[in-house]
Order: C-alpha cells, then sequence, then structure tokens
C-alpha cells in the first residue's frame, strides 16, 4: 500500500511539473526600456479569434459595447486574404498582407525548403525563419522597448532571432483569472521592466463558432464570457492609473457550412503528379512543369461544383495574395470554395466555417479601441487589418523600419 501511494504521489508531481512547465512564463533577461521609452503609453492588444463583426450586439456583449461606445468603434475590420487564423493574427502583427509575410495559410508547402507548415506542427510554428516581416513585438525590442505577449501568433518564435521579453508557449490549460492577473502583474513591474506593448489572445469564440455554427448558445455563453473577462482586465487595469489603451480585434468572422452536401474533387490521373495542400474552405495545389499545372488547371475548371479553381496568377488582385506570392508558397492551383460549402474533410465536418473570400459579409472581423490616445465617441467605416500596425507603432511612438503594407492615414483619425 505504501509503494502505491508512493507511486501515485511520484506520478502526480511528474504530472504537475509538466503541467507547471508547459504554462510557465518565458523570460528574455538582460532587457529594460530605454529612458525615452519609459515615458510611453502602454498598448494591450486583444484579439478574440472568430469574433464575428456582428457578435457583439447579436449576443450583448456588454463590456465591449460601452468601452467601445465611449472610444472608438469600426464597422467591421476586413480580414486579408484568406481568412483564416494565422495569416491574419500575423497580418495584424506585421501590417503585412500574407503573401508578403509568408504565413500564406495555415497550412502550406515552401518549394525552396521543401517542407510543409503546418498550425499544428510546434516545431514549425515555433520556428522563426518561417516568419517575415517585422512583428510589433520585434520592432518594439529593437528600439528598446520591452514586450509581452500572452499568446500571438508568432510570439514564441526567434523572428529575427527576438522574442518578447516576457511570452508563453501556447497552451489551453491556463485559467482566465490567471492569465488576466500576469497581465495586471506585469504593468505592475518597475518602470524599467514594464512592458509597454502586451498582446493577449482568447480561443474560446472560435472553438464555440466552428463546433456548432455562429449562431449556437454556446457562441452566446463564449462571447460572454470573454466580454466579462476584459470587463475585469480594463477594471484592474484602471487601478494602476497608467496611460492603458485597449485595441480589441479578430482575425475573420464564421459561417454556418453545408456538412451533407459536401465538395468531393474528382480522382483522376491529371491530377495525381501535383501536391495537394487540403483545407475545408480552400485547397492548393503544386505542381512541377507548366504542363501538368495547365493540365490540371483546365480538368478542375471543366469540373467547377461549388468551387472555383484559380491560377496562381489569376486570383483576384484585391486579394493581393498569387500575383504578390514574395516567398514562392502559394498553390499554383488554388480551389475556393463557394460561401456556406466546404470540401470533403478526412473526418467529421464541423458546422462552423471560414476561411472563404474575405469580400463576404461574415468574414468580415471586429475592431473596437479605447484610452487615452483615441478619440471618444468615434465610428470610422470597415477598413482593412493591415492598417492596425501603423496605429500601434504611432501610439507607442515607433518607427516603423521596414515597407509595409498598412497606412497610417487609414486609422490616424482616430487619435487624439
Amino acid at each position: 500500500m505504501k509503494r502505491i501511494f508512493l507511486l501515485a504521489a511520484v506520478l502526480l508531481s511528474i504530472s504537475f511539473a509538466g503541467y507547471a512547465q508547459d504554462t510557465a512564463q518565458l523570460v528574455v533577461e538582460g532587457r529594460k526600456n530605454s529612458a525615452t521609452q519609459q515615458s510611453r503609453p502602454y498598448v494591450i492588444m486583444i484579439s478574440i479569434d472568430g469574433f464575428r463583426y456582428d457578435y457583439a450586439e447579436k449576443y450583448n456583449a456588454q463590456n465591449l459595447l460601452r468601452l467601445s461606445g465611449a472610444g472608438v468603434r469600426a464597422t467591421a475590420m476586413q480580414p486579408a486574404f484568406p481568412s483564416l487564423t494565422f495569416p491574419n493574427h500575423y497580418s495584424l502583427a506585421t501590417g503585412l498582407y500574407p503573401a508578403h509575410h509568408g504565413l500564406v495559410d495555415n497550412f502550406f508547402y515552401d518549394r525552396k525548403r521543401d517542407a510543409v507548415y503546418k498550425v499544428g506542427n510546434r516545431d514549425a510554428v515555433e520556428d522563426g525563419t518561417w516568419y517575415n516581416g517585422v512583428p510589433l513585438w520585434v520592432l518594439a525590442e529593437k528600439q528598446e522597448m520591452i514586450s509581452a505577449s500572452y499568446f500571438w501568433v508568432g510570439s514564441e518564435s526567434a523572428i529575427q532571432n527576438v522574442r518578447p521579453t516576457y511570452y508563453f508557449k501556447y497552451q489551453e490549460k491556463t485559467r482566465i483569472d490567471q492569465r488576466i492577473q500576469t497581465v495586471i502583474n506585469w504593468l505592475r513591474l518597475p518602470e524599467e521592466q514594464r512592458p509597454h506593448l502586451i498582446t493577449f489572445y482568447f480561443p474560446e469564440v472560435d472553438h464555440m463558432g466552428h463546433s456548432w455554427g455562429p449562431d449556437a448558445d454556446s457562441v452566446r455563453s463564449a462571447v460572454q464570457f470573454v466580454d466579462a473577462a476584459i470587463g475585469k482586465m480594463v477594471a484592474e487595469a484602471e487601478q494602476l492609473h497608467l496611460p492603458v489603451n485597449f485595441i480589441v480585434v479578430s482575425d475573420h468572422g464564421m459561417m454556418l457550412a453545408d456538412t451533407t452536401h459536401t465538395i468531393t474533387l474528382p480522382d483522376a490521373p491529371v491530377l495525381q503528379p501535383l501536391k495537394s495542400i487540403p483545407g475545408n474552405e480552400k485547397v492548393m495545389l503544386y505542381g512541377k512543369t507548366d504542363e501538368e499545372i495547365k493540365a490540371a488547371y483546365d480538368y478542375l475548371k471543366q469540373h467547377e461544383n461549388h468551387y472555383t479553381a484559380y491560377l496562381k496568377k489569376e486570383t483576384p488582385e484585391r486579394w493581393h495574395y498569387g500575383q504578390e506570392d514574395v516567398y514562392n508558397r502559394i498553390g499554383d492551383i488554388i480551389l475556393l470554395a463557394e460561401a456556406n460549402y466546404i470540401f470533403t474533410p478526412s473526418k467529421k465536418a464541423s458546422p462552423g466555417h471560414h476561411g472563404y473570400d474575405n469580400n463576404l459579409t461574415n468574414m468580415n472581423a471586429i475592431f473596437m479601441a479605447w484610452g487615452p490616445a483615441f478619440k471618444p465617441h468615434t465610428r470610422i467605416a470597415t477598413f482593412e487589418n493591415v492598417h492596425v500596425y501603423p496605429l500601434v507603432a504611432r501610439i507607442l511612438g515607433l518607427d516603423i523600419t521596414q515597407p509595409i503594407d498598412g497606412r497610417l492615414e487609414v486609422l490616424e483619425p482616430v487619435l487624439q
């Protein structure tokens, strides 16, 4: 019996040690804010994954409606194409379209590396050489401003050999109260060590949207959960009497898809030579010769059924995609499902989907902001998400060091 208890204790201690390691804050030592940066304001940029442009009213997100009502609210924010999580979080962080920063999808093939990037592959996700552009936290750290991230795409990678000073590896084990407390603890640090840029991420709304569709009660509950958490974070930050500015965004919207009548691609010999990178809403095919690409494209074009086939160089210019593929990571042929349709998945399909044409209203995201940097009671029209980057840089007094797609003049009018 003693041996059993001892074994149980050992297993419990191993389990707890693993949990603690998974959830531990990681710190890059030896950094501090310069004297100039210590006087700058603060930005907490919060992403609510999958929070569609209309969810705040639809599900009565009281705190978000109240706070953005007193500050800045956009009709909507248009995601970059494709309307997927990783490309858009990284567009928000870099001010670049996906074709320009390199994360062209959640799942893609890099010809030069002869390797695949996939969101579930930790080795790829944590490898900074996949990421291009200058994320906001890299911009800040290079200008002697401390940054912190409680999750954001790219934040756990050494991009240009730089990570945020304080960061976490992505996991969903830590309770929300502890995560909020970590943010408050960061803001209580001595001025030399206190982060002026903080990123924060909520996965819950996206999870429920995928699992049950955008009209489900579980999505309402997730919206209410996030709304309450943001209300608490703001209330606690206000007690510190610091010039903290909040920017709340999402990466994309959500729509209901037909999971019964899915799109099945034909099993034709002409398609066999191409490398296929599947997706629910978008499929990319990579060929080795112009002849095999043209043959496959012609065949797919003739058999279009609730999808559109595009040659890479003939994608819509408004996507800033195939023609602008800087890193040669986009498929030679792109198949995009019609709204509300999906390609037949390898396992049971969930009803909620995004990743479609970013011009669709239900793919639209949110933009809300408040704090001393922002004008009060201000409403603005829908804009593209690449314009958030120069806005954050301006508030923090950071110099943008490389060309970006975002333009300060789009959002500068919302500033005091």
